[in-house]
């Protein structure tokens, strides 16, 4: 199994820098890892490329683009994402190749964060009232875990069957709740609490950082949310997993 490790990436050199540092301390090492230069202005590629890492650009600016455009170019059977902020423990790759490697085997695999730079009561609003509501909110909402964009492992030939439909070019959605929301009523989401990185808090430390990271929700949200009642969505989740289907009809609308 080859494992790729996706790591979009604007103007984050020094953060993108320990990043890859804690890949290559690895107990099972990355068979590539991919940056993503979203139009960085600082010495990101430079970075990125005297870790070892291959480095595409995506000049067009959006963690959407940035993203899909890592998932395209990985060549890996398996592809990780993480952020640029995100410290994956020695043993993050040899886990998600565990979970990947088992019968049956999930479509994905996505894991929780702490916020080891900040103080100890941040980093406890941040794993219960950020993380934790992530997944206390949007598991019933979707049918199946969401997928954190920090720390979630993917099938390659899942993501080649959800490219086609992913949002690339809106900058005001989350990215992998968007992805979320096109997996198919037979496909696996697994959550393993026990895959944990470290990232930083800045998603929630000022004002501004909240009501963006709200509203993009909320845009994500009326994407998708409309079109079909979470009670419904649960319900062909269900039936398709009883059954067994993977075909067309088991797809849930696209708006």
């Amino acid at each position: 199994m080859r494992i790729s490790v996706v790591v979009p990436v604007r103007d984050d050199a020094r953060l993108l820098e320990r990043c890859l540092a804690s890949l290559s301390a690895q107990s099972r090492p990355a068979d590539e890892i991919v940056v993503v230069d979203n139009g960085s202005t600082d010495d990101s590629a430079l970075v990125a490329r005297a870790a070892g890492a291959r480095v595409i650009t995506e000049p067009e600016r959006g963690i959407p683009r940035a993203a899909s455009a890592g998932y395209d170019a990985a060549t890996g059977d398996v592809i990780a994402r993480i952020d640029a902020d995100t410290v994956c423990p020695p043993g993050w790759l040899a886990r998600i190749e565990e979970r990947f490697a088992a019968d049956p085997s999930p479509d994905f695999v996505t894991g929780d964060a702490h916020f080891p730079d900040s103080p100890r009561w941040l980093d406890a609003i941040g794993r219960h009232a950020y993380v934790g509501v992530l997944y206390a909110w949007l598991t019933p909402l979707l049918g199946h875990p969401p997928l954190f964009g920090s720390n979630f492992a993917m099938r390659a030939a899942t993501w080649r069957e959800l490219s086609p439909e992913v949002h690339r070019t809106r900058r005001d959605i989350h990215d992998d709740i968007d992805l979320a929301f096109h997996v198919r009523p037979w496909m696996t989401v697994e959550r393993d609490r026990g895959s944990v990185v470290g990232t930083s808090a800045r998603a929630f430390t000022s004002v501004g950082a909240i009501a963006r990271h709200v509203w993009w929700v909320v845009t994500t949200w009326q994407l998708h949310g409309w079109a079909e009642a979470p009670w419904r969505r649960r319900a062909r989740r269900q039936a398709a997993r009883r059954r067994g289907v993977r075909a067309d009809a088991a797809r849930s609308p696209r708006p």
